[in-house]
């Protein structure tokens, strides 16, 4: 039976007194928000051959903020009571100081859903989720006599939020989340390489679970292994690279992405500080955070301020045009807030985030895009990354990569990253496909130790003059 809806005013709080809390907290101060949350998680893991954890987590609690010019003081607690709500306003008005702030607007309101509210752990039976993994155990151990290892995950999580304004405004929020992972280890010869690949989204579980998507997900996760299991050693030097559509956008969100955030622009710690209205990509790069496609990864209804999420224009036709903001930084830069204040949860504070970002497609074929490269490489899978903030360095390595002379694709490499800056890269952008598509639904973002999810997506791209590190020469 699934569990009750999340009603924090009617079990826990009387809705008018935690209002009066909220406010004396907040006299003199510029914002603030009281923000509760449920949330509950599962995730099984089948791995060797049997189930290897199994794993369900529940927690709710609250976060009372107080914003006062650049200063935000922040209590949160497990205990959803009265009592734990005063302490809570003592603590966050410190920063409040002697006050003199004004409140700020309100966030507009919206009836925009964009995902369901159903619970996606409730779609299938404990016993049900373990016996589809044994199920994709067995099926892609019979697709290749190479195959030595399998690991398959199914994870799913359900959060409910509410979000109380001193205006007296209440926001609430229900945010599902589904994901299904594969990864295969393959051996020949003594080698061994591995694959994956996987995906997800804010809905239920029952489509990840079919047999048609798991089993194209192996097939999946068998071809990247076999194809690094025959890779040859990545040239290094300073190439062109043709990235591929889709998941290598994450290189897009690490590299200029996070640096268009409005924390950074404004305390100027940014490669792109002080540059809007500038050029600083080449002509047909246009690139959007936009948390409002149905059903996405990184889409939200509302951000975790309560102001409506929205499709926003940060680069357009290679014209820096607008940052990611939060309330607080919109704020102390004199713009609107953008939906991009995003947090963990209950026990961590507000900032600008990112949502899904991703770059337009251009109007040339795929095909003619990598035929462009001379010698260089076409990457079509990445794994971690590095990214310096403050001058857009990064460091990504490539899961699945091929050599490419005079526009022809030959042999997978392996041990090939990507090295250069994001503000070089973005100049450096020679040809954008006509096939944009965003990620299967992977990805997660980390900023000031706070984790949530993300989507990231491109056409694919070619690039001149990056720096590639391999084990050749």
């Amino acid at each position: 039976m699934a569990d009750a809806r999340f009603d924090p005013f009617g079990t826990h709080l009387d809705r008018d007194r935690a209002l009066m809390i909220l406010r004396e907290a907040l006299a003199g101060a510029e914002d603030g928000e009281l923000f509760l949350e449920r949330r509950r998680s599962e995730a099984l893991v089948f791995d060797d051959g049997r189930l290897r954890n199994a794993s369900y987590d529940a927690s709710e609690g609250f976060g009372l903020r107080a914003v006062n010019g650049e200063v935000a003081g922040y209590a949160h607690s497990t205990e959803i009571s009265e009592a734990a709500l005063r302490r809570a306003s003592e603590t966050a008005r410190l920063a409040v100081g002697s006050g003199g702030g004004v409140l700020a607007a309100p966030p507009a309101g919206t009836n925009l859903k964009l995902y369901t509210d159903a619970d996606p752990m409730a779609d299938a039976s404990f016993g049900l989720k373990v016996e589809t993994l044994r199920e994709i155990d067995a099926y892609a151990r019979a697709l290749d006599p190479r195959v030595v290892q399998v690991s398959a995950t199914i994870a799913a999580s359900h959060q409910e939020v509410f979000i109380l304004r001193p205006e007296g405004g209440l926001v609430s929020d229900i945010r599902p989340m589904a994901r299904f992972n594969i990864s295969v280890i393959v051996e020949e010869n003594g080698r061994r390489e591995s694959g994956g690949t996987g995906g997800g989204g804010r809905a239920g579980l029952a489509a990840l679970m079919t047999a048609e998507h798991w089993q194209a997900q192996a097939r999946e996760a068998l071809r990247i292994a076999l194809v690094n299991l025959r890779a040859v050693d990545a040239p290094a030097g300073v190439m062109d690279v043709a990235l591929g559509a889709g998941w290598p956008g994450i290189l897009l969100h690490e590299a200029i992405g996070h640096g268009l955030e409005g924390d950074f622009n404004r305390k100027k710690t940014s490669a792109f500080a002080g540059l809007m209205g500038q050029q600083i990509a080449a002509k047909g790069v246009t690139v959007l955070d936009d948390g409002t496609i149905p059903d996405r990864r990184g889409s939200i209804t509302v951000d975790d301020e309560g102001t409506p999420s929205a499709r926003n224009v940060l680069i357009e036709d290679g014209v820096l045009v607008g940052f990611m903001q939060d309330r607080q930084n919109a704020r102390l830069m004199g713009v609107k807030p953008t939906g991009n204040g995003r947090r963990e949860s209950h026990a961590h504070i507000p900032m600008p985030r990112m949502t899904n970002t991703y770059m337009l497609s251009g109007e040339a074929k795929p095909g003619d895009v990598v035929a462009e490269v001379k010698d260089g490489i076409y990457a079509v899978g990445f794994g971690g990354g590095q990214v310096d903030i403050t001058n857009g360095k990064f460091v990504f390595s490539c899961t699945e990569a091929y050599r490419v002379k005079n526009g022809v694709i030959g042999d997978p490499v392996k041990g090939a990253t990507l090295i250069g800056d994001g503000a070089t890269a973005l100049r450096n952008i020679r040809a954008i496909g006509n096939d944009m598509a965003l990620d299967p639904g992977i990805g997660n973002c980390g900023k000031a130790g706070q984790w949530v999810p993300v989507g990231v997506g491109q056409p694919t791209l070619l690039i001149g003059g990056l720096t590639v590190g391999g084990a050749a020469a």
